[in-house]
């Protein structure tokens, strides 16, 4: 594995590589996410839906039509002991059998953990699984998840943005919380590199998703099970856990990534706000299994 060296400081310009539109749980389609691209003048994007590739097809006509290359990935739900991980995949084979059936029991699993959710709340809000299904863009298509459930509450006049929502009533610590049934995380990184992938755990010094954060050791145990970056520069991740990430990103010789995890008006974060170097990016895709999208 190439030896890359590690960045001090989050890159001024580059690549934002973490990016959700209407085929998971952003708001935005992946036209609307390359049109905004090329506006800031970014030198490309990454797209990255929950545990689907169902946009990529999408984004790849979008990034023709504006004329900027496209990192096609994935945000695969994972599991480490009694924490939530959430993994990105890059530039792997969409056909490959194994993550196909991985993405599959993932997406089924979240359909029944949020069908339960919504019971929970109904007894509560005046919200029904229809009203879940209207905030849903793209059908079938659409990893259905907490966001819909937010946006369907705020649709009820319940809260004002989502953000309220999650920060009520589908927040992780509210009773009406039911965890996603998820893979574990090495399996996650041992799957993505059997389909020729690139793996990064993503925002994995946010204090504020889980009570509890992997530990340095668990982050070396996935950096020997194939592990390739840590997504260091993201809003969630407070300057201490910077540092830490970055350290244990030079321990071990792992890429350092960024992205805005934007998802449109789904939340507060900007295009853009935190980036991908360039020299990163194509380490990225010489590692692939498939070329950058152009």
């Amino acid at each position: 594995m190439t030896r890359v060296d590690i960045p001090s400081a989050p890159p001024r310009s580059g690549w934002d590589i973490h990016c959700h539109t209407v085929f998971s749980d952003g708001t935005e389609s992946p036209a609307t996410l390359l049109a905004r691209a090329k506006t800031l003048g970014l030198a490309g994007v990454g797209v990255a839906d929950h545990d689907t590739t169902a946009g990529w097809q999408e984004a790849q006509d979008a990034a023709t039509a504006a004329g900027m290359p496209l990192l096609r990935g994935t945000e695969i739900t994972a599991q480490t002991g009694h924490v939530s991980v959430h993994m990105l995949a890059f530039q792997y084979d969409p056909r490959n059998r194994h993550i196909c059936e991985l993405f599959a029991s993932t997406r089924a699993s979240r359909l029944r953990r949020i069908r339960r959710m919504v019971e929970l709340l109904a007894e509560d809000f005046p919200i029904t699984w229809q009203s879940v299904l209207d905030q849903v863009r793209e059908g079938e298509r659409t990893t259905i998840g907490r966001p819909h459930v937010a946006d369907a509450l705020v649709a009820a006049g319940v809260y004002e943005t989502r953000s309220d929502a999650f920060a009520g009533a589908v927040n992780t610590r509210s009773r009406y919380y039911v965890p996603t049934p998820s893979p574990d995380t090495v399996t996650v990184v041992k799957a993505v590199a059997e389909a020729g992938g690139v793996s990064v755990l993503a925002h994995g010094g946010d204090i504020g998703r889980n009570t509890g954060l992997l530990t340095d050791g668990q982050i070396g145990e996935l950096a020997q099970a194939g592990l390739d970056g840590l997504e260091v520069w993201h809003r969630g991740n407070p300057p201490e856990q910077r540092e830490r990430l970055l350290a244990l990103a030079d321990r071990y010789g792992l890429l350092v990534t960024g992205g805005s995890d934007w998802h449109g008006r789904g939340k507060p974060n900007a295009l853009g706000e935190n980036l991908t170097d360039e020299a990163t990016v194509a380490e990225i895709v010489r590692r692939g299994a498939i070329p950058l999208w152009r």
